[in-house]
C-alpha cells in the first residue's frame, strides 16, 4: 500500500501537495520526512480518540510543523514554531484555504512546541503537540537524542558524574543529561488520555536505557 494513503487515509492527496510544497530536504535527519511520517501516524492513532478534530486540519499541522528548520542551539528556537506557522499561512493560502483553517493550523503548529510554551487550544494542537512529544520518548527519542547530540558535538555522559549526582545537569554538553533535563518531563506531560498512555510506555523504555546505560558504564547506583 502507499504510505501516504497508509498513514493518512482519505487525507493522502492533501498530505502529497503539502510534502511537495515543502520542497528538498534539509541534512536533519531528526526532522526529514521520516520524521513526519511517524508523527502522523502517532497523529491519526490519537485522533480515533479526540472527538472534534478536522483531519484536514490536523493533516496540515502535522506536515508543516517543522516547515522552517531550526538548529536546537539557535537563538531562534524559542521562535521555531511561529516561524513555521507563518510559513504554513502562506503555503496554505495559495492552497486556497478560508482563514478559518488557516488559523486553526497555525495555531496547533505554534503550540506543539515545547521551548514555545503556548498552550494548545483546539483538538488539532493537542493531538499534535502529542503526536510531536511521542516521537522525541522512547526508543525513537533515544535514537534521535543521541543523533541531535552528536551534531551538537556534545559527549555522551559526564565522565566524573555521569548520573548527575553531585552536579547540575548539562544537557548541552552532554547527551545523557537530557534525559533528566527535558525527555522525562516530557513524557510526563501530555494532553490526551491516548498520547499519554502512549507516552508511558515509552517513558519506562527510556528508563530502562538510562538504568543499562550506567549500569554498563560502571555507575554505582546504591
Amino acid at each position: 500500500m502507499d504510505t501516504l494513503a497508509a498513514v493518512f487515509g482519505g487525507q493522502a492527496a492533501l498530505a502529497s501537495r503539502l510534502l511537495a510544497a515543502l520542497g528538498p530536504e534539509g541534512d536533519d535527519g531528526s526532522h526529514d520526512r521520516s520524521h513526519l511520517l511517524r508523527v502522523a501516524r502517532n497523529a491519526m492513532r490519537i485522533a480515533a480518540a479526540e472527538p472534534g478534530c478536522d483531519l484536514a486540519v490536523l493533516t496540515a499541522a502535522v506536515i508543516l510543523h517543522d516547515c522552517v528548520a531550526v538548529e536546537k542551539d539557535s537563538p531562534l528556537r524559542s521562535r521555531a514554531s511561529r516561524l513555521a506557522a507563518a510559513r504554513a499561512r502562506g503555503i496554505l493560502a495559495q492552497f486556497g484555504w478560508d482563514q478559518a483553517a488557516i488559523d486553526r493550523t497555525a495555531h496547533a503548529i505554534e503550540a506543539h512546541s515545547f521551548s514555545a510554551a503556548i498552550a494548545p487550544e483546539t483538538a488539532e494542537a493537542r493531538i499534535v503537540q502529542d503526536a510531536d512529544r511521542l516521537d522525541a520518548v522512547g526508543a525513537i527519542g533515544i535514537a534521535r537524542c543521541f543523533y541531535v547530540s552528536g551534531r551538537m558535538g556534545s559527549g555522551l555522559y559526564h565522565p566524573d558524574d555521569p548520573a548527575a549526582a553531585h552536579r547540575a545537569l548539562d544537557d548541552q554538553a552532554f547527551a545523557l543529561d537530557h534525559f533528566g533535563a527535558k525527555l522525562f518531563k516530557i513524557a510526563g506531560n501530555f494532553q490526551t488520555k491516548a498520547g499519554q498512555e502512549l507516552a508511558n510506555a515509552r517513558n519506562e523504555t527510556m528508563r530502562g536505557f538510562v538504568e543499562t546505560l550506567l549500569n554498563e558504564i560502571g555507575e554505582d547506583r546504591t
